[in-house]
């Protein structure tokens, strides 16, 4: 009788490997394409402004992953953002001496926000994209409701606006809080006890469930997180634009998710990779700004960028995965075929047939 093989953990974590390459083509072609039709993207100038908005869309989008690992979508990102933005320039007053508690109540808010779609989702059960939807138009309207005591407008303390300008190597300093938060959150996930069983939790919450886990409580921090992740990106890009407006969040509504999953995310839940979501998030963010250095209609660069991110989801992480698996397979099928061209196997089945 035949006996099915295990696969190897050499195949395992190829397998698993392969739903991150395609972002990272993805830029080298990118990139190549760049310095062919529109090189003033990667100038010294130009090319200083994306890395701090990469950082703004990586934060974010950092956010969301944690909701997709457990298989929800949240929409509150931009109403939560502002709230972030509204709250910490009213707290502050222009004040450079009240920014710490500005801040520190600002990421307090956005916490209790995700706190809320935590508990609705994963305590009461309910759907997150229509949850986390409601939720978004609550805080808005709590925003809207904060702005009538602050000018819309208002600029956000200098002590803010000089750090977010200033630099660090040659770099905003904004982008390397990016780069800290991203490689922060990703040692997270792949080297503590805790990243692993939150993975668990997102890829199989029942099998989870049954070994002890409590996966109620991952998911209500997974939006927890999330919450603070969008708080602290609408901080930093207050302080970047130096002012707050009801609109500073509106558009990262759809990017992160799109970046998430170009970064190979599965959204069934489970598997992701933050290194490869800053990487998505820097590819989105370089294709804007080529667009609008080909002086592009906004039609068009909404129509290119829409294309982008539907290729994105064609090449998206589930389907590498399914199709580099069949490919190794096959392989491993054919390595069992010895030189003269007979299966091994051939006399089991038959024998199993007489």
């Amino acid at each position: 009788m035949t006996s099915k093989r295990t696969p190897s953990p050499f195949f395992t974590s190829v397998v698993i490997a392969s739903r991150y390459i395609p972002v990272w083509i993805a830029i080298v072609v990118l990139v190549v394409v760049v310095l062919v039709i529109a090189p003033a993207t990667l100038s010294t100038a130009s090319f200083t402004a994306i890395l701090p908005l990469t950082s703004f869309l990586a934060i974010v989008s950092l956010g969301q992953m944690l909701v997709i690992m457990t298989g929800g979508i949240d929409l509150s990102v931009p109403g939560i953002m502002t709230l972030a933005a509204i709250i910490t320039v009213g707290v502050a007053g222009g004040s450079d001496d009240k920014l710490g508690l500005a801040i520190f109540v600002a990421l307090g808010a956005s916490a209790l926000v995700g706190l809320a779609n935590g508990l609705l989702v994963g305590v009461f059960k309910l759907n997150a994209v229509i949850v986390t939807l409601a939720v978004g138009q609550i805080v808005r309207g709590i925003a809207i409701a904060n702005t009538a005591r602050l000018a819309i407008g208002s600029p956000v303390p200098p002590l803010l606006s000089t750090w977010a300008t200033d630099q660090f190597l040659a770099v905003s300093w904004i982008f390397w809080v990016g780069v800290v938060v991203t490689l922060g959150l990703a040692l997270l996930l792949l080297y503590t006890e805790w990243g692993r069983r939150f993975q668990s939790v997102g890829a199989n919450p029942y099998a989870a469930w049954i070994v002890g886990i409590r996966v109620n409580s991952y998911i209500v921090f997974a939006y927890v997180g999330a919450g603070l992740l969008y708080g602290l990106g609408g901080i930093l890009l207050a302080g970047f634009l130096r002012i707050t407006s009801l609109s500073l969040g509106d558009p990262y509504l759809l990017a992160p998710i799109a970046a998430v999953v170009i970064g190979g995310a599965s959204l069934t839940g489970g598997l992701a990779s933050a290194i490869s979501t800053w990487g998505a998030a820097f590819f989105l963010t370089l294709l804007s700004q080529t667009l609008r250095v080909l002086h592009l209609s906004s039609a068009l660069q909404f129509v290119a960028f829409g294309v982008a991110i539907i290729g994105g989801m064609v090449i998206s992480g589930d389907r590498i995965i399914t199709i580099v698996e069949g490919l190794l397979r096959r392989t491993s099928d054919l390595s069992d075929v010895d030189l003269e061209g007979n299966d091994p196997s051939a006399g089991d089945e038959a024998l199993e047939s007489t």
